[in-house]
């Protein structure tokens, strides 16, 4: 995500940091749990000290960021949204007993709902199977005013009972047809091998500067059988969210606090009008150059995780100003860029001979959307494009007061008492987890992402459905390879070179472990992140084995991870970097294939239930998400804007029975 400066300036700011710095706040964080979600709030500091300008450009960027709330909400699944309209009105007209255990169980299932913006679970995939009876929701429906009763009335009982019915979002199983298997509602009417085909024919081998094919289209068959895209634009799919964001985007442009900003925003407006890729990307590269602003935001068509061909950007944004204080922290690793990519351990080959407008900060999050709401990342690197990467740089980010709320809400639980036997470790983990995870995330974004090229001539999605995989095992690797590195001591970014141990250790547990409590008894793992963190941390304790690097023990009946030589580990991670980095260059379609099936996919069932019995015993959510502070704007007598306000008063069913009340627009 970020990167480094030079010693003195980064000393001060990484000494405050060791310590969690939600550890003495009485902010409230957290707001709800429910199934195996915890909702938490997060605080936005500093906003007040923002000027009114710049308030009012955060405002009319966070009204486009919910704006396009519902486009997510479609692309997830064809029934979505006419399945959020039904839970909502059901649980607006309800008169009977709230206490029964149908109305408790269908109102988890409409929170479940409302967290993956759809009817499958955002981390699994798996459609959500209801605890409530068919009985139940039919008499429910039955006693919903005639305007509210759904048109689609028995498909909907069949998307939400049928378990056979779409019952996977995304589909990642190897032989299947993909496509055919996801419920996601990005193509229609078309088998993989036609897609795969179909974009093949468009590519071009010699462009050097070519579009993110399929980035912004729904892949469809007309009525004479061929195949075509129908585009994500102002006329097009979408037309009416879309102009609505615009229409938002064109007011924040009003309160731009230069010229670059200015004209960041316009080209991001002609894009949503034109839906022309080459223009996507004339905005992102405006978008990298923009290092001046402290208000920031994405808004569009980013992240490909959710189409099973990895093509296809799920609609998200996110708004944001860069707090000033910890970005001195991101600001020294981007300035040694070079020198991190000149002693990476990946054949020189593979690296960048001058990395480019690789730029960092530390944010504040001041809006979450879309595909980064309620569950949202905390770093985030962009853009995707691989050649504006190489020839324009990157920006990367670190959303701070997002990891605060997430360490703040974990205080107490219980995890480290019951998985880390160890107490050293745990003492390691209890100082500088907090501030090793922020700096793992850092160099995730901001250098394992930038870092590395690909060979000419290399297809970029010639790794498929394994490409988002390995790409976030490749930053990963990066970053744990560098934590270790003596420089971070240098740079004044840690105050101790075992510092790093804290960040191994909770990896590979996770990695090894405690993951598997998001996955259900009998499931593969499908997610990309996790599959990343499993096959790095499978594949080192495979390939650690014999010189006893690391190992799983039992003690007293309880399986826990032993760390017996750090320096090895930090050589393991940098030789499976390094193979990594030959994949994704060469486009290794085959040995990245062996990667992920050989050690991110299979769960051992024995281990799997143990955890699971482990973590039943300390009561803690698998998952996380958050709902949004509220901003207002207050005018005087004439109507002129004086003062924008946060709030945080919101309850989780408050918020997004309001966000579909006032940002509905398909």
């Amino acid at each position: 995500m970020e990167k480094i400066k030079t010693a003195t300036l980064a000393i001060a700011i990484a000494a405050s940091s060791l310590a969690s710095p939600a550890m003495a706040d009485d902010f409230d964080y957290v707001v709800d749990r429910f199934a195996d979600i915890q909702v938490l709030r997060y605080k936005v500091p500093d906003f007040e000290s923002l000027s009114l300008r710049q308030k009012m450009l955060v405002y009319h960027l966070t009204e486009a960021a919910l704006a396009g709330r519902d486009i997510l909400w479609d692309q997830n699944n064809r029934y979505n949204l006419s399945l959020r309209h039904l839970l909502e009105n059901i649980y607006s007209n309800y008169d009977g007993d709230r206490n029964s255990d149908d109305y408790k169980a269908f109102e988890t299932y409409l929170k479940q709902v409302w967290f993956a913006n759809g009817n499958h679970h955002h981390y699994s995939m798996d459609k959500f199977v209801p605890a409530f009876s068919r009985d139940f929701m039919e008499k429910q429906i039955a006693a919903l005013p005639d305007d509210k009763r759904p048109a689609d009335k028995d498909q909907l009982l069949r998307y939400i009972f049928d378990p056979a019915f779409m019952p996977k979002k995304v589909n990642q199983v190897a032989g299947e047809d993909l496509i055919l298997t996801s419920a996601v509602n990005l193509y229609d009417g078309v088998t993989q091998a036609e897609v795969e085909q179909y974009y093949a024919s468009r590519k071009d081998s010699t462009d050097l500067t070519p579009v993110m094919h399929g980035l912004n289209t729904r892949v469809v068959k007309d009525s004479d059988g061929k195949i075509v895209e129908q585009t994500y634009k102002i006329g097009g799919v979408y037309s009416e969210a879309i102009s609505r964001i615009v229409d938002q985007l064109e007011k924040a442009r009003q309160y731009a606090e230069n010229p670059v900003q200015a004209s960041v925003i316009d080209k991001l407006i002609a894009y949503y009008r034109s839906g022309d890729l080459k223009d996507f990307d004339e905005y992102s590269i405006l978008w990298v150059g923009d290092t001046d602003s402290r208000v920031d935001f994405i808004n569009g068509f980013i992240e490909s995780y959710d189409d099973p061909l990895g093509m296809t950007g799920s609609w998200e944004s996110i708004v944001n100003f860069k707090n000033l204080e910890a970005s001195h922290r991101t600001e020294a690793i981007s300035s040694d860029a070079q020198w991190f990519e000149d002693h990476s351990p990946v054949d020189p080959r593979f690296r960048k001979d001058k990395v480019q407008g690789v730029t960092a900060k530390v944010i504040t999050a001041a809006i979450l959307a879309g595909d980064s709401y309620p569950a949202t990342p905390i770093g985030i690197n962009l853009p995707n494009s691989n050649w504006i990467r190489a020839s324009h740089g990157s920006k990367s980010v670190t959303i701070e007061n997002i990891t605060q709320a997430y360490d703040a809400a974990s205080h107490g639980n219980g995890f480290n008492e019951e998985f880390v036997p160890d107490t050293a470790t745990r003492a390691l983990i209890d100082k500088y987890l907090f501030i090793t995870d922020n700096l793992h995330t850092d160099l995730h974004e901001c250098l394992g992402h930038a870092s590395g090229r690909l060979l000419p001539g290399v297809d970029p999605d010639a790794l498929k459905a394994h490409g988002s995989t390995l790409e976030e095992a490749r930053a990963d690797l990066f970053a744990l390879y560098y934590l270790a590195d003596p420089k971070l001591v240098e740079l004044g970014l840690l105050d101790n070179p075992d510092a790093y141990k804290a960040q191994y250790y909770h990896y590979l547990l996770n990695g090894l472990m405690t993951q598997l409590m998001r996955i259900e008894p009998g499931k593969d793992v499908e997610e990309a992140h996790m599959r990343n963190r499993k096959l790095i941390s499978e594949w080192v304790l495979d390939h650690g084995k014999e010189a006893n690097v690391a190992s799983l023990d039992k003690i007293n009946g309880k399986t826990v991870l032993t760390v017996n030589d750090y320096e090895a580990l930090r050589r393991l991670f940098g030789e499976l970097l390094g193979e990594v980095q030959r994949i994704k260059s060469e486009g290794d379609y085959e040995a990245g294939e062996t990667l992920v099936e050989k050690y991110a996919v299979k769960v051992d069932p024995q281990l799997h239930k143990e955890i699971l019995d482990r973590y039943s015993n300390l009561s803690i959510a698998p998952y996380k998400g958050f709902v949004n502070p509220r901003y207002e704007v207050v005018r005087d007598d004439a109507g002129n804007p004086v003062d924008v306000t946060v709030t945080y008063t919101e309850q989780y069913p408050e918020q997004m029975l309001r966000y579909s009340r006032q940002y509905s627009t398909l």
